[in-house]
């Protein structure tokens, strides 16, 4: 049975999407490279998703996506709780993810495009939040959800901009 959503029960609903999909981008347990681990040499800000983070290639979502795998896209489902985060059933054409930085002919999942990091650097013209001159006064609630891995991003930008 589907249910009619209004208009600000959806963007709502987009917004709280946005902000676990890039909570459960920073769980280490689902990356093969650990966010808050110490990096060496200088970062590029072009290999880096917009908030600094790197996603893993074995995430189960993405791999779905790619290779329109349902049953992988159905484990994602689970893992990731969609339903329980973002109040959607089951749908293999919503429950898809190219990464926030996906090739222009790409959809851009709803939890993406509700990220306001994403929207915020995109609109300043950079690849990364490490470019930004304002990031230790950021107050996206991505950053207040999660200071550790922000004091990561930030330990990051020293690196990039250290000459």
């Amino acid at each position: 049975m589907k249910k009619e959503i209004d208009r600000r029960n959806f963007i709502a609903t987009c917004f709280r999407a946005g902000t676990a999909c890039c909570a459960m981008s920073f769980c280490p347990a689902l990356a093969a490279q650990d966010p808050l681990k110490p990096q060496d040499g200088k970062p590029d800000p072009k290999k880096l998703e917009y908030c600094g983070y790197k996603c893993p290639a074995d995430c189960t979502l993405k791999k779905g996506t790619l290779e329109n795998n349902t049953e992988l896209k159905k484990k994602a489902y689970a893992e990731f709780k969609f339903r329980e985060k973002y109040g959607i059933d089951f749908d293999p054409e919503k429950v898809f993810c190219y990464g926030c930085k996906s090739a222009g002919d790409k959809p851009i999942s709803m939890p993406v495009k509700a990220c306001t990091v994403r929207k915020c650097v995109i609109d300043k013209g950079y690849e990364s939040c490490i470019q930004c001159d304002g990031l230790t006064k950021c107050d996206k609630e991505l950053w207040s959800n999660f200071p550790k891995f922000r004091d990561a991003v930030i330990e990051m930008q020293k690196k990039y901009k250290a000459v």
